[in-house]
């Protein structure tokens, strides 16, 4: 046990390299002899069984352009197994133990092995699942050691015959894509164990970043400045105040985030370890070097970056675009624990399945698993589909299990993750099934409120500093929101409401510069299992749809409402892109445009940052608060696991049953310095929309996304304690990591 924690921490790169593929061959796939066997008949295909909740809303008549050549290749499939229901609960019972201080089991976190064979499925029912991929031709590559992923390969035709769907090619909003036009089948003997094929499309994931929004806040006039309707993220305005615009770099983070006292203090992440997933490598490993010397984060002789594909996964090049991503995460993990091992795992993308759920399952079942994992990239509950949904659930509920601590992007689309990149909602309430399990913190998003009220001067030095930091103290916070149906945004231009004929969402300017779905994600689960209903279109939340069980750590936690159902985000960071003149300055030198012809994003890394690429996004804050983790787990000596049941339950001292005024965000630099959570009070991260799902448009062509269809009830305003739009709030880092072990005192 002390070898798998020091190495779990270590700094050293051999940690996550030598051990090779942590997937078993077939035959050696461990399970437990007292697990009760679910396939009880012979598996025939004389007797099938369909497995609702496995089309993607895209396959549909609509889109649909013919079957694709049977002859296509489709490599690492994904076949989710269930548990048998016993050791499922037994599972989940087990996990909460792993996470109650002054139980037996606290913090003695298991193995892949050990998951398998205590928990997993039985040995006779892997064999009888892989015999009858193989008695249909496919390759069975592996099988994981927990016993829930089988890894196989074939043809469109083989598909076809044994699973009897068809894929087909698509046309997606001008784009070809290949996915299934119908929800698998299975042999009925198969019934309880097979949960589906996790992903039968190439409509991959989108990375939660956003460039610059097309309009900026004018803090002087208190009016908005259409500055320009499309500015490529390599263009940014000045990092210091001007008079709108204060660039985000890790100096400002490390003020307004209360960081200074845990790095005086020694706890910088030395010796740790945070592994951000992608799909892709970096386009150059010196702007990681670039980004640390400008910044000043250089300074701090242990940060190292590496770049690996674990479990011997197919190398993923370079893919434009991606990269931004990849570089950004890796960039603001460092700025958040600059003496941290930052290890970038990748995994090529396959024709149906995500390179990064592929490096996610590698790493986890390998006996040395990562402490913190990051990720920040998202696809919507009923765009993932069932089976889709429980493979990343099972995945986190591994690592959670094995004191791994997840953290994923809640999403840069309001509450509207069907929507996302896409300038209107119409797919209705939706949250990302990245990052709705019970077992990953989600990580939402927030801008700075100074601009709003008129307060630049206060919360920022005219001048920078010589590594171009100008924050003051810690700067009051909103949702962020970059649509017409903010409310702060609407009455700053002088409208009362944003819907209706009059309002702003349907004025020029609005619909001009205003219409998107960029603000900070957060909404219930609701989809997480069952499939939506084709007669009602593609409203994300219909049919038989249901979200993940409200886990205990969110029950009687201050604002949280009593729906039965995983809420998000839990906790939140600065993400935004602009609109009120803040944004992140990030080192991503990419010259390339992307494959459509569009700019990436990149830009030189050279002389002043003013220069440099440009974003907001939820893609930020979760590596952000990955690296918080790191420096969390240094000072503890230990992994800790879901990080959810700390939080809430430090939250739940701090608001208690009625919330912490002293604590209010609104205050600024006059917030009680004893505070671990900035509760966010202000404003929403409603967004705009169009059609009949969830959204209030009592006249005029753009409404706004409501609970109710029939009622302005946005979704969602920011409240005292926990809320849709900043889950707890954000973080005082020292006083988080000082009251960490007092949680649950």
């Amino acid at each position: 046990m002390k070898l798998r924690t020091l190495c779990a921490r270590t700094a050293q790169s051999f940690c996550l390299t030598a051990i090779g593929i942590s997937l078993l061959p077939v035959a050696q796939a461990q399970t437990s002899t007292v697990a009760r066997s679910t396939v009880t008949t012979p598996v025939t295909d004389s007797k099938m069984i369909t497995l609702l909740g496995n089309v993607r809303p895209e396959a549909n008549a609509a889109n649909d352009r013919g079957a694709v050549d049977g002859s296509m290749q489709l490599d690492h499939m994904l076949l989710q197994l269930k548990r048998p229901a016993e050791r499922e609960a037994a599972l989940t019972a087990k996990i909460e133990s792993l996470h109650t201080p002054g139980s037996p089991d606290f913090h003695k976190w298991l193995t892949a092995e050990e998951i398998g064979s205590d928990y997993g499925p039985s040995a006779k029912d892997i064999a009888a699942v892989t015999g009858w991929l193989k008695s249909h031709g496919f390759e069975v590559n592996e099988v994981s050691k927990s016993g829930m992923v089988v890894d196989f390969s074939g043809t469109a035709a083989q598909l076809k015959t044994a699973f009897r769907t068809e894929m087909h090619t698509l046309n997606v909003r001008g784009a070809s894509h290949v996915a299934n036009m119908q929800n698998p089948q299975i042999p009925a003997a198969l019934g309880e164990l097979v949960a589906g094929v996790s992903s039968l499309s190439d409509i991959q994931p989108r990375p939660a970043n956003k460039g610059i929004s097309a309009a900026h806040i004018d803090s002087a006039s208190k009016g908005i400045v259409a500055k320009t309707a499309a500015k490529p993220q390599g263009v940014s305005p000045a990092y210091t105040v001007d008079a709108s615009d204060q660039l985000v770099v890790p100096d400002d983070l490390h003020t307004i985030y209360n960081f200074a006292p845990v790095y005086k203090d020694g706890i910088t992440g030395k010796g740790e370890t945070v592994v951000v997933i992608e799909d892709t490598n970096v386009y150059s490993t010196a702007d990681w070097d670039t980004f640390r010397e400008t910044f000043g984060l250089s300074k701090y002789k242990k940060g190292s970056f590496t770049q690996i594909h674990p479990g011997g996964c197919k190398n993923p090049g370079d893919l434009v675009g991606n990269d931004g991503e990849a570089i950004l995460d890796a960039e603001y993990a460092s700025a958040a624990a600059p003496n941290a091992a930052i290890v970038l795992a990748s995994c090529a993308d396959t024709k149906t399945t995500f390179g990064g759920l592929l490096a996610v399952n590698a790493l986890i079942n390998q006996p040395l698993p990562p402490p913190v994992i990051s990720i920040s990239y998202g696809e919507c509950e009923a765009g993932l589909g069932a089976a889709g949904n429980l493979t990343y659930a099972t995945a986190y509920q591994q690592a959670s299990a094995e004191g791994v601590s997840v953290f994923v992007s809640s999403g840069d689309e309001g509450a509207a993750s069907c929507d996302a990149d896409q300038p209107t909602a119409q797919f209705g309430i939706a949250v990302s099934g990245f990052a709705s399990t019970q077992y990953n913190v989600a990580v939402g998003g927030t801008d700075f409120g100074d601009t709003y009220a008129g307060t630049n001067s206060t919360y920022w030095k005219k001048n920078n500093n010589a590594t171009f930091g100008s924050a003051k103290s810690y700067i009051p916070e909103i949702p962020w929101n970059d649509s017409c149906a903010s409310t702060l945004i609407t009455n700053t231009v002088g409208y009362n409401v944003p819907f209706g004929a009059n309002g702003f969402c349907n004025s020029a300017e609005g619909e001009q510069f205003f219409l998107t779905t960029a603000s900070g994600s957060g909404g219930p689960s609701n989809c997480a299992f069952g499939n939506t209903s084709p007669k009602d279109g593609t409203a994300a939340n219909s049919g038989t749809c249901k979200g993940y069980p409200k886990p205990n750590y969110q029950n009687g936690a201050f604002g949280n409402p009593s729906d039965g159902v995983r809420d998000l985000p839990d906790v939140s960071l600065f993400a935004a892109n602009g609109v009120w003149g803040h944004y992140y300055a990030f080192c991503y030198s990419q010259p390339a445009n992307l494959p459509d012809g569009m700019p990436s994003g990149g830009a030189p890394c050279v002389g002043d940052p003013v220069n440099w690429s440009g974003a907001g996004g939820t893609s930020f804050a979760a590596p952000i608060v990955a690296g918080i983790q790191a420096l969390v787990d240094q000072s503890t000596g230990t992994p800790q696991g879901n990080p959810n049941f700390v939080y809430y339950a430090l939250a739940k001292q701090e608001y208690g049953g009625k919330g912490n005024n002293s604590c209010n965000s609104t205050l600024g630099n006059g917030v009680d310095n004893s505070c671990t959570f900035y509760d966010v009070t202000l404003g929403d991260m409603d967004v705009n929309c169009l059609g009949k799902f969830n959204c209030y448009t009592p006249s005029g062509t753009n409404g706004v996304l409501s609970v109710s269809s029939k009622a302005y009830e946005k979704a969602y305003n920011s409240n005292a304690g926990w809320d849709f739009a900043t889950g707890l709030g954000t973080l005082n880092v020292n006083n988080l990591v000082k009251n960490w072990n007092k949680a649950f005192q």
